[in-house]
């Protein structure tokens, strides 16, 4: 996942990756930090991860692209349900996400394909994958890039291919304080945004909805689901 500290990072395999949104590169550490999230959510931050994963619909065999991986946590959960005949990839902007990722898999003994990579620049062939996944990212992403990397994802997603973002939803309030659209840019936009931007990508079929998540301790979560 992508989120909340811009890092200028250096290295040979992300040299030329760099991208105009937000990036976090703490690899072992964010995996640390999200423990503590779930320990402070009395684990309600590991059942999203797994809700999340149900309303991918993944089916055995399917091919499967993270788009904003982080440390590989549904990646690897992905690759649980599209099994051993299914193909599963990340990327994130973040090296030591991608190493983190790359660790993890490898442990559990799964085959993922971790990149170093931007959402605005997918290095995958045209209609290369029957899902693509984005988890809290769009909401740190100016609108340019927004509108980029959905043009992307409906490139390399196969004809009725599906796609599914899960973010913060932006408070009602801000909403109801003026009758003009809401800025969608980073650090205030929200899910609520997202099917907009995904008809005018062409995707079609678009349906949104909240996520409970039972607890005060994390933000309100939604979900937008479409069709290529």
């Amino acid at each position: 996942m992508q989120s909340f500290t811009h890092h200028h990072k250096e290295s040979s395999e992300a040299s030329s990756k760099a991208t105009q949104g937000h990036v976090i590169d703490l690899g072992w550490r964010y995996d640390l930090m999200l423990w503590w999230q779930n320990i402070l959510s009395r684990g309600k931050w590991q059942e999203l991860q797994q809700h999340i994963a149900d309303l991918a619909q993944f089916q055995p065999g399917e091919t499967m692209l993270d788009v904003g991986c982080g440390t590989g946590t549904l990646a690897i959960i992905a690759k649980q349900h599209v099994g051993a005949v299914g193909r599963v990839s990340g990327i994130d902007p973040g090296p030591k996400q991608i190493t983190r990722a790359r660790s993890k898999a490898e442990r559990a003994g799964l085959s993922i394909d971790f990149q170093v990579g931007v959402i605005e620049q997918l290095a995958f062939a045209d209609q290369s994958f029957d899902v693509v996944l984005s988890t809290f990212m769009m909401h740190v992403m100016p609108d340019d890039l927004k509108r980029q990397g959905l043009a992307e994802i409906a490139r390399v997603l196969k004809p009725e291919g599906r796609l599914l973002v899960v973010d913060f939803r932006r408070p009602q309030e801000h909403e109801e304080q003026s009758e003009r659209p809401v800025h969608t840019g980073p650090w205030q936009s929200g899910v609520q945004d997202q099917p907009a931007l995904m008809q005018a990508a062409g995707f079609l079929q678009i349906e949104s909805g909240e996520i409970e998540t039972g607890t005060t301790k994390l933000p309100e979560v939604g979900f937008v689901r479409a069709r290529r």
